[in-house]
């Protein structure tokens, strides 16, 4: 006989350990299941820890908020330290298109709760300690956004979930759902060890979301691509704010590049690359370090002998409209979605699971629905306007 749950969470990474954290701390039976080996280890341990609400869309704004209120206190709330750095993020500019750019959004992130400003350049060489200042122009700076550390954040959530009673289960791959007599409503799940019940079941599986989704007959197009990140060796602290050159470099090859000094020293650093890399393959490439140096030395002078230390590539679940899915689709009852969260799962998982959690338990989102509904997975993913900020 299968077993019963309340709530049944596909995946254990960036948003799956947080939903499941808040339905357990509602006091829901939770059980998750995910097909590696312990909790976040797909994307989750493949980010470099930047968490920003600095975003033109608004539902994202308010998500991250939320997510950065959630890590910021996470230590004084459960004893755990997870590498929280409050350093801020920085967009230093040095074109007028880059300025305009900035300057025409302040308005919409203010408006929905952000702390940033624009700052002029002798405020931004005090903020980016270092920076080249031939050619700055100034930048915003939104000092309430920070850092993390992934992987002790995925094991701090997973072990206070387990705290409040959930159940993980590893090596489990979800291979169908089960549903009620007239095929309209998801009753539970089928795996390759067992089959489990429950009211509600969240699909917070990834770069292999679609294929939980297909099982529902929804067509919700979430196709990964790859991007390349690096960590140095552990410098003496320096670089309060994770910076992000929104320019397109010179060789041709990347749309931006973004950095930061961790909580531990070291300047972990990725690029976006004009030209994807569709699929799931992690294989690290030989163009991506000669690039990235060049535009990490050209901003920071400082850090031209700096000691690289390791390469890797992860997965970016993208969307055609590059905004993430997270709701209720209304065509099908007892599912939810946590899913596209283009290369931000970290970012916006406390903040995507803790509306989830309140969809779930208390039928409506715990931000305001008309923002939330912003990300619905009933929208049409080809009409959209990307966000300015990706």
């Amino acid at each position: 006989m299968a077993s019963k749950y309340d709530a049944i969470v596909i995946g254990a990474g960036s948003v799956g350990n947080p939903t499941a954290y808040f339905l357990s701390k509602a006091g829901l039976k939770v059980l998750v299941v995910d097909e590696l080996s312990s909790s976040g280890q797909g994307q989750n341990k493949s980010a470099i820890g930047g968490v920003r609400a600095t975003h033109s869309d608004p539902a994202k704004i308010q998500i991250c908020l939320k997510s950065i209120e959630i890590y910021s206190e996470w230590q004084k709330n459960t004893g755990t330290h997870i590498g929280w750095k409050k350093g801020g993020y920085c967009f230093p500019v040095y074109r007028q298109k880059e300025e305009d750019i900035l300057k025409s959004i302040l308005s919409i992130q203010k408006k929905h709760g952000l702390i940033i400003d624009w700052f002029e350049s002798n405020k931004i060489k005090k903020v980016v300690t270092g920076i080249n200042e031939k050619g700055l122009i100034g930048g915003t700076f939104s000092p309430n956004d920070g850092q993390v550390s992934p992987l002790l954040a995925s094991e701090s959530f997973t072990n206070e979930t387990m705290k409040l009673g959930a159940e993980f289960r590893y090596n489990e791959s979800v291979t169908g759902l089960l549903f009620d007599r007239n095929n309209s409503t998801v009753k539970g799940i089928k795996t390759n060890k067992g089959e489990y019940m429950a009211d509600s079941i969240v699909n917070a599986a990834g770069a292999h979301a679609s294929t939980i989704c297909k099982m529902a007959g929804l067509d919700i197009p979430i196709n990964p691509d790859s991007h390349e990140a690096g960590i140095t060796a552990p410098l003496k602290q320096f670089l309060d704010p994770l910076v992000v050159d929104i320019r397109p470099g010179v060789e041709g090859k990347t749309a931006n590049f973004y950095f930061g000094q961790n909580s531990e020293g070291p300047i972990i650093f990725c690029y976006t690359p004009i030209k994807i890399f569709p699929g799931e393959d992690r294989s690290c490439t030989s163009e991506f370090m000669p690039i990235m140096a060049r535009r990490l030395v050209s901003l920071i002078p400082r850090l031209k002998n700096v000691t690289i230390r390791r390469l890797w590539r992860g997965l970016y679940p993208m969307t055609p409209d590059g905004v993430a899915v997270v709701g209720k689709p209304s065509n099908v009852e007892g599912l939810y979605l946590g899913i596209g969260m283009c290369g931000q799962g970290l970012m916006m998982g406390p903040g995507v699971g803790f509306n989830l959690s309140s969809l779930i338990t208390e039928g409506k989102p715990a931000m305001r629905k008309e923002v939330f509904d912003l990300l619905s997975p009933d929208r049409d993913f080809y009409s959209g306007k990307k966000e300015a900020l990706k």
